[in-house]
């Protein structure tokens, strides 16, 4: 049984199927990536995983059933989920958003350790704590919202789409952090529409088109694989 553990789920959204019959896996230290274009079911993949919308199938994390729990019982099992749209909290500044990623963290130690990673892998976080998070950059808030993850001190991290809307040099910056994260052991979930940057650094990628998974394999034959060159990567 592979440590997370996807089978035939499908999820809802006002009662439209947006999933149908979806199943993937991922072993403890993996970097898998999602690829896909923009409506292929993605966010919501990584939303029924973390118990936001309306879900059935099967879907297991180091041994326990994920499918019939509320979302803060999925953070308490190490699953943190890092969302397309930040959702950061524009009014409080970078500390205290970060301190919110540990707000089920108990061990003070631990919630100091993860504090100083964030500064060491994100500086511009360091410079900026005692700013609002609304008056940040859109890369900075990307890494904030990054930073918040890892202060949920994560046995997974699901990310989704990491790299969207920002400039080249930010996107490498933050990948580069995540890959630092993995190297370390973390295992990593990232859904991407930046096919070439999810394919570069994970060890293994799933394309899903209109809700369904249509293709899998290490992600290194998947770039030489001619139909997700020619529809992601923008190769003849």
């Amino acid at each position: 049984m592979a440590w997370l553990e996807i089978k035939n789920l499908t999820a809802f959204y006002h009662a439209i199927r947006v999933l149908h019959g979806v199943s993937l896996q991922l072993e403890r230290g993996d970097f898998i990536s999602v690829i896909g274009s923009n409506g292929a079911g993605k966010t919501t993949l990584l939303r029924s995983i973390s118990r936001l919308v309306s879900s059935e199938g099967y879907v297991r994390f180091d041994g326990n059933d994920l499918i019939r729990l509320r979302p803060r019982d999925v953070i308490k099992r190490g699953i943190i989920h890092c969302p397309e749209s930040r959702l950061l909290f524009p009014n409080m500044t970078v500390y205290q958003n970060l301190m919110m990623g540990a707000f089920l963290q108990r061990d003070r130690q631990g919630i100091a350790s993860d504090l100083d990673r964030v500064f060491e892998y994100l500086p511009v976080l360091s410079i900026r704590k005692t700013q609002l998070a609304g008056t940040l950059s859109g890369g900075e808030q990307q890494m904030l919202a990054v930073g918040r993850a890892i202060m949920g001190h994560p046995r997974l991290l699901t990310l989704d789409e990491p790299s969207l809307g920002l400039a080249p040099l930010i996107v490498d910056a933050i990948f580069e952090v995540i890959r630092k994260l993995n190297d370390e052991g973390l295992s990593i979930l990232l859904v991407e529409q930046n096919a070439a940057g999810a394919l570069e650094f994970s060890n293994f990628t799933y394309v899903m088109e209109e809700g369904k998974i249509v293709n899998q394999g290490p992600s290194q034959e998947m770039v030489e694989d001619p139909s997700v060159a020619k529809a992601y990567l923008g190769m003849e």
